[in-house]
């Protein structure tokens, strides 16, 4: 069992790890914006391509999870565990950081692209590598979360479909700011206007899809795994009860 002072510790880690998510993200979208706006540009456009971005989206999600269950956890330090809502929740936002960092690594990375990650390299840091690692260690080492039915791993799964469904709708909506063309798309691998067209960009959502269910189902199982030590109200109202009984 964890010790009370450990779930403080890791608690003040999620709050200061939010805020640095936090920041990461406001310092990206000022640089970008204010590029815009001094070569005239689409300001507009380019505040909504921004929050297109399933990174900015993924990394908005964990900044807002790890406060709430940071600020939680510091309020309520006999219910460090939290709910089931606020494990799921975690078990989402770490599933995508996951993917976040591991197609950005893989794909992604030495690919421009127009986030205005290039004068602010500390925030793109942030953004594709510090944050998922904390989530990953936020997992398996941070203060333990309830334990889940293996059914949230499709809660997990479901945004991010939604969100390649909107990339799709929206990409052919939108004029690209930067080049002019008919479509923008945040990342090259959604572009059926590229190489192999949607034949690829199937291909890549096929195997993205896969990816999210694995990490879903890892996620859940070490939530299973190390929620069985989290005791709650009932197992320790037991606990007590039958410590008295055998004193009597």
């Amino acid at each position: 069992m964890q010790s009370s002072r450990q779930a403080t510790v890791w608690s003040v880690l999620r709050l200061a790890m939010a805020v640095v998510i936090l920041a990461a993200v406001i310092t990206q979208l000022t640089v970008s914006l204010t590029r815009t706006a001094e070569t005239g540009g689409d300001v507009a456009t380019v505040f909504a391509n921004f929050f297109s971005f399933f990174t900015i989206l993924s990394n908005a999600i964990a900044a807002v999870v790890l406060a709430t269950a940071g600020a939680r956890a510091l309020m309520r330090p006999a219910e460090a565990a939290g709910p089931l809502g606020l494990s799921a929740a975690l078990t989402c936002a770490t599933a995508y950081m996951v993917i976040t960092g591991i197609v950005y690594n893989a794909l992604l990375r030495g690919i421009t692209l127009p986030q205005g990650s290039e004068p602010v390299p500390w925030s793109n840091e942030v953004l594709h590598l510090i944050g998922p690692i904390f989530l990953v260690l936020d997992l398996l080492i941070g203060t333990r979360r309830r334990a889940l039915r293996w059914q949230v791993v499709w809660v997990v799964v479901a945004f991010p479909l939604l969100w390649v469904a909107y990339t799709l709708v929206r990409g052919p909506l939108v004029t690209n700011p930067t080049t002019g063309e008919p479509y923008w798309y945040p990342y090259p691998f959604l572009n059926p206007n590229g190489p192999g067209g949607w034949g690829s960009v199937a291909a890549y959502v096929v195997v993205i899809a896969i990816g999210f269910v694995a990490v879903g189902f890892g996620a859940v199982w070490v939530t299973r795994r190390r929620g069985r030590a989290v005791p709650t109200k009932a197992t320790t109202a037991e606990a007590a009860a039958t410590e008295i009984t055998a004193t009597e």
